[in-house]
């Protein structure tokens, strides 16, 4: 399991579920340059986790969103297991 990774005044960087097993938790990475969220077109992924927040060892939880359907249901955000970046759907 992936510890999220502080900076000096111990403030968190995001984690996302890994789309690879849906419990591995990832941090999401960013281009240093742009400071512009690196993202990966998802559209066809599988729900692999379910709907409650997963934590690291340290009781760090991975981020979540609400659902587009409902507005209320949470939905884990996925990391992609290969260049961290968040999965989006491109519609």
């Amino acid at each position: 399991m992936t510890d999220t990774k502080k900076d000096n005044n111990q403030i968190p960087a995001i984690l996302g579920v890994s789309n690879a097993d849906g419990t591995t938790l990832l941090p999401f990475k960013a281009d240093p340059v742009t400071h512009a969220l690196i993202s990966d077109d998802g559209i066809g992924g599988l729900d692999l986790s379910g709907d409650v927040a997963a934590r690291d060892n340290n009781g760090i939880p991975a981020e979540m969103a609400v659902s587009e359907t409902d507005e209320i249901t949470p939905v884990p955000l996925y990391a992609n297991s290969s260049t961290g970046g968040i999965l989006v759907d491109h519609t």
